[in-house]
């Protein structure tokens, strides 16, 4: 049996003790079933793993487990973003969480390597999802939709280092925001910085600010200041480091590793230090270098026009254009922002936290062409929620100021001070879900009275409901409330109205 020759030699004794039991009743002499073998085989091999004398149970890097208080948490940030994206017109949808790997690469520039590769199953070499645009332009290709305005909220998988302690994940959820579609240039961009606007600051995270540039004018930028148009793409990298290191470092990385010319660099540093309003815009239409380059005259004529929109949509004050701002990623061909936080709320003696930008977007109106047998394009653009560092901030926040979480939504707890009482709590809770109130009662058939309070009042149910013989003679219920341990007795067949009357009024 080829099975048998996967044990370890250890395994050997655990799986002669299996099979020296009696045979099962549909066995005949010495002959085992298939079933009563394979049962042996597994049993010492699981015997053997934990025998394993350095095993320790631990979870990937860059992964972590969600307790019931952090999705307590998790939810209410998640239902905050989704019912913005609906406020403003969005349809949800989904896609597989791992695609073709042809559909991914060539699609992030020098963070292609960093997808998760999986092995081949079936004759298909497939890769984990990187983010949820590049798999939203496949869909779009694939069902030859022209216009659509989605929402998408799921798991992506990046092969970078984490680090956990600023909000950085491996496995991370990421919120997505598009417009696909033909429309007037800069208004369906606008309504994404609205978006964006509308969700930081529901989630009273402090002050932000969402820095703006058009990937036409990074790339007009460029040419302007020397930069061949074979490097773009590798220049524009190292520009989007800049959040994380010191220009100098940048100048290091695009001379030293990327082959560019010092004086070159040095004309990009003059520009990556500017940043302003729409005055900022007005100036560039000025420059000498700008001026003379027509890709970056379109992206200033449309970040012009964008900011009279802002201006209308009331968050002008809020949107930095910042020439520093470069998004990696290759798709983007126009505009393109990036939300940070000013200033993250903080107690006394407690370190500010560091987190990076809290959301990003841009427009990318080649991506579905890309995946089109004709190159047909569609027009899109968007913007991503970094639900794991916006979660980061908010858990560090609660830490600090000791806020504790209900886990539960039980509005009802069932109880009893009695002994065999069992089927009258079960009738009771029965008819307490069937009105749509969320109850609990204890798995005992005889609980103490003492224990069932101590219950709801560590799990913060705000109401119990009484039954003993005394209500049950009479044909009442005692009503309590937990927080001020006051009691009332009604009528049995008036108990859901009054919970509901006292729910709807808390």
């Amino acid at each position: 049996m080829p099975l048998l020759g996967l044990l370890p030699r250890r395994a050997w004794a655990a799986l002669l003790s299996q099979l020296l039991r009696p045979p099962c009743a549909s066995c005949t002499g010495a002959v085992r079933c298939q079933s009563q073998v394979a049962e042996a085989v597994l049993t010492s091999q699981l015997k053997a793993h934990q025998e394993k004398p350095n095993f320790i149970i631990k979870i990937p890097k860059g992964t972590r487990d969600l307790s019931p208080q952090h999705m307590v948490v998790r939810e209410k940030i998640l239902d905050l973003v989704i019912s913005c994206f609906k406020r403003h017109g969005a349809k949800g949808m989904d896609t597989p969480a791992f695609e073709l790997k042809e559909t991914l690469t060539e699609k992030y520039g020098e963070d292609s390597g960093l997808m998760y590769d999986l092995k081949d199953q079936g004759g298909e070499l497939l890769s984990l999802r990187y983010d949820l645009t590049v798999p939203f332009a496949r869909y779009l290709a694939m069902n030859k939709v022209k216009k659509m305005k989605r929402y998408h909220v799921g798991k992506v998988w990046r092969r970078e280092s984490p680090s956990i302690v600023q909000g950085r994940y491996r496995e991370f959820c990421q919120c997505d925001f598009d417009i696909a579609g033909q429309f007037d240039p800069m208004i369906p961009d606008a309504e994404c910085l609205k978006i964006m606007c509308e969700i930081l600051s529901g989630l009273q995270l402090g002050d932000f600010l969402i820095k703006v540039n058009d990937r036409r004018i990074v790339d007009g930028m460029f040419a302007a200041c020397g930069v061949p148009e074979s490097k773009f793409r590798a220049i524009c990298s190292s520009i989007d480091k800049l959040d994380k290191m010191a220009w100098k470092d940048v100048r290091h990385e695009m001379v030293a590793k990327k082959g560019l010319a010092p004086e070159v660099a040095d004309r990009i540093g003059d520009y990556v230090q500017c940043h302003g309003g729409v005055s900022l815009v007005e100036q560039m239409f000025q420059d000498p270098r700008l001026s003379q380059n027509k890709q970056a005259l379109e992206g200033l004529e449309d970040l012009k026009l964008l900011f009279e929109y802002l201006t209308l949509f009331g968050i002008a004050e809020k949107i930095s254009f910042d020439l520093s701002l470069a998004r990696g990623l290759d798709y983007y061909t126009g505009v393109i922002y990036e939300a940070v936080l000013l200033q993250t709320p903080t107690q006394a003696g407690e370190e500010p936290l560091n987190v990076g930008s809290v959301a990003a977007g841009g427009r990318y109106d080649g991506l579905v062409g890309m995946f089109d047998p004709k190159g047909h394009k569609v027009p899109c653009v968007g913007l991503s929620i970094g639900v794991e560092r916006i979660f980061y901030i908010v858990e560090q926040r609660m830490k600090t100021k000791g806020e504790k979480v209900r886990t539960t939504e039980t509005q009802v707890f069932v109880a009893t001070p009695q002994k065999n009482f069992l089927q009258e709590r079960l009738k009771l809770i029965t008819e307490l879900w069937d009105a749509g109130i969320k109850a609990e009662m204890l798995y005992k058939n005889n609980p103490k009275l003492l224990t069932q309070l101590h219950y709801c009042e560590s799990t913060g149910i705000p109401l119990v409901v009484i039954i003993g013989e005394q209500e049950l003679k009479e044909g009442i219920i005692k009503i309590r409330s937990v927080a001020s341990r006051e009691e009332v007795a009604i009528k049995r067949e008036n108990l859901v109205a009054e919970i509901q009357k006292r729910l709807s009024e808390s």
